[in-house]
């Protein structure tokens, strides 16, 4: 397999086997150590302004850097701040990114970028996979979720530890419908809006349906990636606790929140290597495995950044849901008398409907707008690391038609539109 496939989203030329008439980024920077090669495309001629005279300070640069700072794309000088070199021009900006290594502020800035670029294609898909969530997620709730199992704070720590795992298993079997509509709406919201994305970076315009003429057909694959991350979760964790919960006594408590600890750590870990499969997937026309080797190629040395920036987006996306819930929570229990005395009384609260609708309509809200954000993170992420370790930004100039970057025929960028 090509270990560094073209840019390409749905409907283009997979990565392996591309034609020749279709331009390749250089090698990457990771696999060969720290050191990083020059690009086969260099800029063109008349890029730098030198000093006038030997006493000459430096021309200062017009803004950002460039995506030539330095002799690579793997953390040089001329990708970290603004650049004081001679007067290099501020890089290439076509779409909702400049075309160079970008900030963790770039990338959220580029994600709602896109929501307010392509407002329309972007809350026609999220809006309809929250309503139809959020009504699925109430009907479970509603006639198919157990009563919850309480725990005796008088019982002795065996019945203690087999009532907590009795509640720990009934949480599970009521989490486990909502898990799977929210797994639904994410691979509908991830395909489509990666699409969106992927367009918006070149500055080129993009309908509902022409998004979901070219996501359609990676929605198998993106299907079984969606399932295939959860499941190595559990089982990691399953494996933690699994002997702790197997003793059944005092030891066995602490053998349980150890392990669990530890399967918790590992599952992190995984899951940031493998954050950029998506992404792979959809613009590499790449396999599920195929897509996390890939992730995972990208994520090498980089892990604590791309966990950052995925925590920072996950913190925001968590307060704006926030602000948005409890507003309608309020209003919902205030509504739903019996769910508001249930709730002071201090015994389970039992919410009717009125409480249900209530809260969903924040919750249809709240995820219109963090979909969007959350997607568009996870894509610009991508399009980051390609940037830094394979100049992808060179073939994304060359395809928005951005002068002195070569071009390309008309209608055969690297999007394949």
């Amino acid at each position: 397999m090509n270990d560094t496939p073209g840019w390409a989203s749905p409907g283009s030329a997979p990565s392996d086997g591309q034609d020749a008439t279709v331009p390749r980024p250089s090698e990457p920077a990771d696999g060969g150590g720290a050191s990083s090669k020059w690009s086969a495309a260099q800029p063109p001629a008349g890029q730098w302004s030198p000093p006038s005279g030997p006493d000459s300070a430096p021309a200062p640069a017009p803004g950002p850097a460039a995506g030539w700072g330095g002799p690579s794309h793997t953390g040089g000088p001329g990708h970290n701040g603004p650049h004081h070199g001679w007067g290099a021009p501020p890089a290439a900006k076509p779409g909702v990114i400049p075309l160079r290594p970008l900030g963790i502020g770039e990338i959220l800035d580029g994600a709602v970028s896109t929501l307010r670029a392509h407002w329309r294609a972007v809350l026609s898909v999220t809006l309809v996979v929250a309503v139809v969530s959020q009504i699925g997620d109430i009907l479970v709730q509603r006639y198919l979720l157990p009563a919850p199992v309480e725990v005796d704070p008088n019982a002795s720590p065996s019945e203690a530890l087999d009532q907590a795992a009795d509640s720990a298993k009934a949480s599970l079997v009521a989490l486990a419908p909502s898990l799977a509509i929210t797994l639904i709406g994410t691979l509908f919201t991830t395909a489509v809006l990666t699409v969106v994305i992927s367009r918006s970076v070149l500055g080129r315009p993009v309908t509902l349906s022409d998004a979901w003429r070219e996501a359609r057909p990676r929605l198998p694959q993106l299907l079984g990636l969606t399932l295939l991350l959860p499941l190595i979760s559990v089982a990691i964790t399953m494996v933690g606790i699994g002997p702790g919960l197997l003793i059944g006594s005092a030891g066995g408590v602490a053998l349980t929140f150890l392990g669990g600890t530890a399967a918790v750590v590992v599952a992190i870990w995984l899951m940031i290597r493998f954050s950029l499969a998506s992404p792979a997937l959809m613009l590499e026309r790449q396999g599920v495995i195929a897509s996390m080797r890939r992730s995972a190629k990208l994520v090498h040395n980089a892990w604590w950044r791309v966990f950052g920036v995925q925590a920072i987006t996950l913190l925001l996306t968590f307060l704006v849901s926030l602000v948005i819930g409890i507003p309608f929570g309020i209003i919902a229990m205030a509504v739903d008398g019996d769910g508001l005395g249930g709730l002071l009384s201090g015994s389970s609260p039992e919410f009717g409907w009125p409480y249900l609708i209530i809260s969903g309509i924040g919750a249809v809200i709240a995820s219109a707008i963090t979909y969007p954000i959350s997607a568009g993170v996870t894509a610009l992420l991508y399009v980051d690391q390609r940037i830094r370790r394979e100049a992808l930004d060179l073939e994304l100039a060359r395809a928005a038609g951005v002068p002195g970057y070569g071009s390309d025929r008309p209608g055969h960028g690297p999007t394949g539109s």
